[in-house]
């Protein structure tokens, strides 16, 4: 376990149902690290979290030892880095920590803001955005194939960016009453979605799925109003 001097240099500002939050909160876990959470109401920002994240305002923030640092995949790089000799998440190679980076970047610029316009848009750009899900989800299933996580046998950098696929992607097709995810055309993925959540580390480290649920109607039935709406978790 960490040392008492690491558990009081640790803070993480987050939000209970932030995808970007989690991906921070299993690698710490992971590496076996202690640290103070402190829950931020991402609707009613508070002066410490707009002080600590000037430039974007939001969550995940991690401080350590009075060093500030922001952008869930930037801290786990930070963390990795960091606490190196406690279950290194990125590849020690130079080519395969440059594809982890690629297709974990991939992940969330296609699959994430897909998806997401996916869950809070109606009609032809609901169905555009299911088929965006779908094709890029295709070049994901093609990276797990033959593999037990994207890794290799244990979780790693890549697994944890993508592992929002394996617990809110569900819970987004349920409230969308939308199918991404078909087990025949993904057998990797949906394979690997559950080793991962049913990961000691992973399944003790997320969000009750009622809870997930409730919240999700809500927010799809702003954002529904609204043009544009969908880019705010």
């Amino acid at each position: 376990m960490a040392s008492k001097e690491e558990v009081n240099q640790l803070e993480l500002f987050g939000f209970w149902v932030s995808p970007y939050v989690l991906r921070v909160e299993w690698a710490l876990k992971l590496k076996s690290l202690d640290y103070v959470y402190t829950e931020q109401d991402i609707f009613n920002k508070s002066s410490l979290l707009l002080q600590l994240n000037p430039v974007h305002k939001k969550v995940p923030v991690l401080v350590h030892d009075q060093k500030v640092i922001a952008e869930s995949l930037v801290i786990l790089e930070y963390i990795d880095e960091t606490w190196k000799h406690k279950y290194p998440l990125l590849p020690q190679d130079p080519y395969e920590r440059a594809q982890a980076r690629f297709w974990a970047k991939f992940a969330e610029q296609k699959i994430l803001e897909a998806a997401w316009n996916a869950l809070c848009s109606l009609g032809d750009e609901k169905e555009r955005a299911i088929q965006l899900t779908i094709e890029a989800l295709q070049h994901i299933e093609g990276e797990l194939k033959g593999k037990q996580f994207f890794g290799g046998e244990r979780i790693g950098y890549l697994d944890i960016a993508a592992g929002w696929i394996s617990y809110w992607l569900p819970v987004w097709e349920e409230v969308g009453s939308m199918k991404i995810v078909d087990t025949q055309q993904f057998p990797a993925i949906s394979s690997w979605m559950h080793r991962f959540i049913n990961h000691p580390v992973i399944k003790d480290n997320l969000p009750p799925r009622d809870k997930m649920t409730v919240y999700f109607n809500s927010r799809r039935e702003v954002l529904t109003s609204q043009p544009h709406g969908w880019i705010r978790i």
